[in-house]
């Protein structure tokens, strides 16, 4: 773990956010009824239950590489793919925001996008010269 690296706070928070969202649910039947009760029935039927655990299990794989600072890219855009296709299916109808002016929007989602972004390239998009042969 790479206490000392600028970053660490945001990879650590979204880490601790990763780990609430999914290791709950795998111990008070949440996921299989994600699995079931959700994807079932939105047509993934009879894979929900497996495409469910994959996802939270995803999670708990992209939080482990933020707090070790290690092999972070590929399950970060994992998890960012995962975020954006609930946007699409779940948060999007439902409006910006989580609570207050409305409830199960997409702002939580849009927020761990851009965190998880600015972890994988914190120097942001700069193009880098080519190495000199």
């Amino acid at each position: 773990m790479k206490i000392e690296s600028p970053n660490f706070l945001l990879r650590a928070g979204v880490a601790v956010i990763l780990i609430m969202h999914s290791v709950p649910g795998m111990f008070n039947n949440g996921v299989n009824q994600f699995g079931y009760l959700y994807l079932d029935n939105v047509g993934f039927a009879p894979f929900g239950i497996f495409l469910a655990w994959a996802i939270k299990l995803s999670h708990v794989g992209c939080a482990l590489t933020l707090l070790l600072d290690r092999y972070m890219k590929c399950f970060a855009w994992i998890t960012i793919a995962i975020l954006i296709v609930g946007i699409v299916m779940v948060h999007a109808r439902e409006g910006w925001f989580v609570v207050g002016s409305g409830r199960n929007g997409v702002e939580f989602n849009f927020l761990l996008i851009i965190a998880l972004v600015t972890v994988l390239y914190p120097d942001g998009f700069k193009k880098r010269p080519l190495p000199r042969s």
